[in-house]
């Protein structure tokens, strides 16, 4: 929930109205005032910064679109429901050049850097600046370095959604013609990775900054100043159709490590929460985490399609309007091969994966294999609960989390090294030991050579952070995507005819409720000959539910990302709009 402080948008001024422009840069004013005024003070310049953290959110930004429609399908999530030419053809990889999807989000993620422009612009510029009071010029750096920030986080998601993009560093009233060309977005990544190192300097730490809310951070900077890092040296698909990573991909390596290490450093800072659900609890009941694992969330509010955001109305485990829940979920599935790649001991699938639907009369169901859902953002934990129709749980957005920072420097470290380092595997067993709380006998035994351990990696960041919108971007920069969507492919054939490691995956599983939760009366590790369902139980399609056709007329192993195509699904085409108004000046990604 925001609380970062009132909503405000930025003091808009008259200058970003620019006749004949298309809307790919058009800004509308809110208010007629000068440049001068706007940043006249600290106080208006906090609110012109405020304004360029609106543009993260809403149905358009990280409330559902680019957060929940975007990064999927992939080995872990897809999408709900039959092929459209909305976000179901994103998920499929249908991706037409229509689609409708595509370009409000675009367009939002370019509002957000113009604001930002002349924030970065005029901040600087300003007398308190470099003469102010103490306080003043403290305060005004720190909004400086979060323009830079914020202006890097839009760029980084055009970039690895729509590759070489338009890269706009002046606002739009400096600019001579709008319609600039595509900039490598090698020269990109540079440039913002820069700007990331200038805003480490700028921002304070948590304990630094004062009142607790959703403004960047030091620590915030650096964790995605990693993450990019890791981006710029990772595969990428580039205009030859190919995916590709630069022979200089070690330099990023050793920035995210860099990065990395020096949060984890700072555990009065960030660290682990030791318990992997009160991650998610205190999410869903708008509590503060005083171990700070959610390093940066987006804030949301508002109660409107703008500012505030739908998770646990559009994704989640499937709740009945009438229940004292209100309604929610239903608009992702988690994949059978997804629920079983957890060990039945590892306390992140029954938060992570969801078995359940919720009726009116608030009593728990169970949901057959091919129906499973997510959990991280479920309506039902909402404190306090929101019942009927509302769209906006009001659900923060996790951006970057501790957990990520330990698994991004220990692949770093391994790939820098050759092999993986001790300190390496510290950060790697700190993340899979808390996952296995209670149980630390099922760990397992971490891998020392190179091969072994980015494999263990990869695997570790599949369980850690499935529903985050991670995995999709994850698997593209390992140039992994489509070799685990064909895997995953074979291991939803294998459970559905029972063979392989799949072959003890139950036909059925046996339920009753207890009260409003569900008791189960066999295993979903063990086959079982039962076929009948003993007095007082109720029989479920658990594995036998696999046979079934369940999207687009299909079986799941053949419905799950079922258009994609390598070399062209890994980017997102330009919206015909876009192109149009480029007039032959925008080069289309491979294969649209």
């Amino acid at each position: 929930m925001k609380n970062i402080f009132k909503k405000i948008s930025i003091l808009t001024v008259s200058l970003f109205i620019i006749s004949g422009c298309k809307d790919y840069l058009e800004v509308q004013p809110k208010s007629q005032i000068s440049v001068s005024d706007a940043f006249s003070n600290v106080a208006n310049a906090t609110n012109a910064v405020i304004g360029v953290y609106d543009e993260l959110m809403g149905d358009n930004g990280y409330g559902i679109r680019i957060n929940m429609y975007y990064p999927y399908d992939s080995d872990e999530i897809i999408v709900s429901g039959n092929l459209d030419n909305g976000r179901r053809g994103i998920g499929r990889y249908q991706l037409l050049l229509t689609n409708a999807e595509l370009r409000n989000p675009f367009l939002q993620l370019y509002r957000g850097i113009e604001k930002a422009n002349l924030c970065i612009e005029q901040i600087p510029a300003m007398a308190q600046y470099s003469n102010g009071t103490e306080a003043d010029k403290k305060e005004l750096r720190r909004l400086h370095g979060e323009a830079l920030t914020l202006r890097a986080q839009f760029f980084f998601e055009l970039i690895r959604n729509w590759g070489d993009v338009p890269a706009p560093m002046i606002p739009a009233y400096k600019q001579t013609d709008l319609f600039i060309p595509q900039v490598d977005r090698d020269v990109t990544y540079t440039k913002i990775l820069d700007d990331l190192k200038t805003a480490t300097d700028l921002v304070g730490w948590r304990s630094e900054v004062g009142v607790r809310n959703e403004r960047l951070t030091k620590g915030a900077i650096k964790a995605l100043r990693a993450k990019i890092a890791l981006f710029r040296g990772g595969y990428s698909l580039r205009s030859t159709g190919k995916l590709e990573r630069n022979a200089d991909y070690l330099t990023y390596y050793k920035i995210a490590r860099d990065e990395c290490a020096d949060l984890m450093a700072k555990r009065t800072e960030h660290t682990l929460n030791p318990n992997f659900e009160d991650v998610w609890r205190k999410l869903t009941s708008f509590q503060y985490d005083p171990n700070g694992e959610i390093i940066f969330e987006v804030g949301a509010g508002g109660s409107n399609s703008t500012s505030d955001s739908r998770m646990g109305n559009y994704n989640g485990p499937s709740v009945n309007a009438s229940s004292r829940y209100g309604t929610g979920g239903g608009g992702l599935v988690a994949l059978p091969n997804y629920f079983y790649a957890f060990d039945s001991t590892d306390t992140r699938r029954d938060v992570t994966v969801t078995v359940y639907s919720i009726a009116a009369t608030n009593v728990k169901a169970p949901r057959r294999l091919a129906e499973l859902t997510d959990g991280k953002f479920r309506k039902d934990w909402r404190v306090p609960l929101l019942p009927g129709t509302a769209l906006n749980p009001g659900y923060n957005w996790p951006m970057i989390r501790f957990a990520d920072v330990l698994l991004m420097f220990a692949e770093a470290e391994n790939e820098i090294n050759g092999v993986p380092s001790a300190a390496a595997i510290s950060a790697f067993e700190e993340v899979r030991k808390r996952a296995y709380r209670g149980n630390l006998n099922r760990v397992g035994v971490t891998p020392t050579d190179k091969t072994g351990f980015f494999d263990a990696i990869t695997n570790e960041r599949y369980l850690e952070f499935g529903s985050e919108g991670i995995r999709k971007f994850d698997l593209i920069r390992w140039n992994l995507l489509s070799k685990k969507i064909e895997e995953t492919r074979a291991k939803i054939a294998d459970m559905r005819d029972r063979k392989g490691a799949f072959a003890n995956v139950p036909r059925y599983i046996f339920w009753k409720n207890n009260g409003e939760e569900i008791q189960f009366l066999n295993s979903f590790y063990k086959a079982t000959s039962l076929t009948t369902a003993p007095t007082g139980w109720t029989r479920l399609d658990w594995g036998q539910d696999l046979s079934r056709n369940v999207i687009d007329g299909v079986t799941l192993d053949k419905a799950m990302a079922r258009l994609f195509v390598s070399g062209k699904s890994e980017l997102f085409p330009f919206d015909q709009a876009t192109v149009d108004s480029y007039q032959g000046k925008l080069k289309q990604n491979p294969g649209y």
